[in-house]
């Protein structure tokens, strides 16, 4: 009798842009809120404050000259190497964004074709049989594309699948926003293998919610908040932050518990929780709020590695980057051994929620 087949992880790679963003270059920046009105405290203080409650403190830009697909075929390729395949053995290639290939000279969303069949041309790929497709799912959309990912594997319609995130937010923030501090650029790329195995290896399992009756409107598109903005047609990323931290203290730990139990897996056995990049005292306030369902106080140390500080929220590459700097020993102290059981969580516009389970 045949081992079960489980989806494991044989390659990664990410790319992130050299160009560096610190908080001090927003001081020239004129911030206005809501309402159209320019904020009365100093940008000092907006940026003090703004590093108070994100831990943000410098950001990475894509150069001009590049679109996210291409920043997503230089992780690509990184991910192939990485996992020491023919790039032709890839029987699909899924990539997660929001925003398509935005110019640096428009914000017009331009994905017709679709990114992953751009990297699959700039890749080089003559295999038809290598199916190409996007995702939009809000920042969770990297998180998602890898269940998708999991369910080709496990139904035998695939046996390599590489899952791409990427992301240039940059060219979709309103300068006169203050959340347009939060935004970055990058990409990150994962290939999942099957596997038979005796025992359970890779992912384990998986948990999604999309809670759009009373949270769609949270992330959403548009107008700059300065009504004397040069480009008046332009839409820019929208974010009410508030509620958004409030939704995700309180629905994402739910979830993951839900995975938890899901996967039959205690979270003591949890070694790393590699958790959207979203916000550093946000991603704490989870983390906290998630042992504190199982009646814990204190949360082990060093079980959430972050690069928000240095590297900001690239949306859907935030983990994926994350994992890749781990896995190849970039991100000291922490590292993943043989047999570590990995926490995957996310949460974004829609609102959407997932949470994934992985055995190394």
């Amino acid at each position: 009798m045949n081992s079960p087949i489980y989806s494991v992880i044989i390659g990664t790679g990410s790319y992130i842009p050299s160009r560096k963003i610190k908080n001090e270059e927003f001081l020239k920046n004129e911030f206005y809120d809501t309402d159209g009105k320019k904020l009365e405290k100093s940008n000092n203080e907006i940026i003090e404050k703004f590093f108070e409650i994100t831990t943000i403190e410098e950001r990475r830009y894509a150069s001009d000259n590049l679109t996210t697909s291409d920043i997503a075929c230089f992780a690509a390729v990184e991910a192939v190497k990485s996992a020491g395949i023919d790039k032709e053995e890839l029987d699909c290639i899924i990539v997660a964004h929001n925003f398509g290939d935005v110019k640096s000279s428009n914000r017009l969303m331009d994905a017709v074709p679709c990114l992953a069949a751009r990297v699959k041309h700039k890749l080089g790929i003559s295999n038809p049989d290598a199916v190409a497709y996007d995702i939009l799912f809000g920042c969770p959309g990297w998180l998602q594309a890898a269940i998708q990912a999991d369910y080709l594997i496990k139904s035998g319609d695939a046996r390599k699948v590489m899952v791409i995130g990427a992301e240039i937010l940059s060219r979709v923030s309103d300068p006169h926003d203050r959340d347009s501090m939060l935004y970055a650029d990058g990409a990150g790329a994962t290939i999942f293998a099957a596997r038979e195995s005796e025992y359970p290896v890779g992912i384990l399992a998986h948990k999604t919610r999309t809670d759009t009756l009373l949270h769609n409107k949270m992330l959403h598109m548009g107008k700059s908040y300065h009504s004397e903005h040069e480009n008046q047609d332009d839409v820019y990323l929208k974010m009410a932050g508030r509620k958004l931290y409030q939704y995700a203290i309180e629905k994402v730990p739910q979830t993951i518990k839900e995975c938890l139990e899901k996967a039959d897996i205690p979270l003591v056995e949890i070694k790393k929780a590699l958790i959207h990049q979203a916000n550093g005292k946000m991603d704490d306030a989870i983390l906290k709020r998630l042992f504190n369902l199982y009646g814990i106080v204190d949360v082990p140390e060093n079980i959430m590695p972050m690069t928000i500080s240095w590297l900001g929220n690239s949306s859907v590459a935030t983990i994926p980057t994350l994992l890749d700097l781990i896995l190849k020993g970039k991100l000291e102290p922490h590292e993943i051994k043989k047999d570590d059981t990995l926490l995957f969580a996310s949460v974004g516009a829609g609102m959407n929620i997932n949470a994934l389970i992985y055995k190394m």
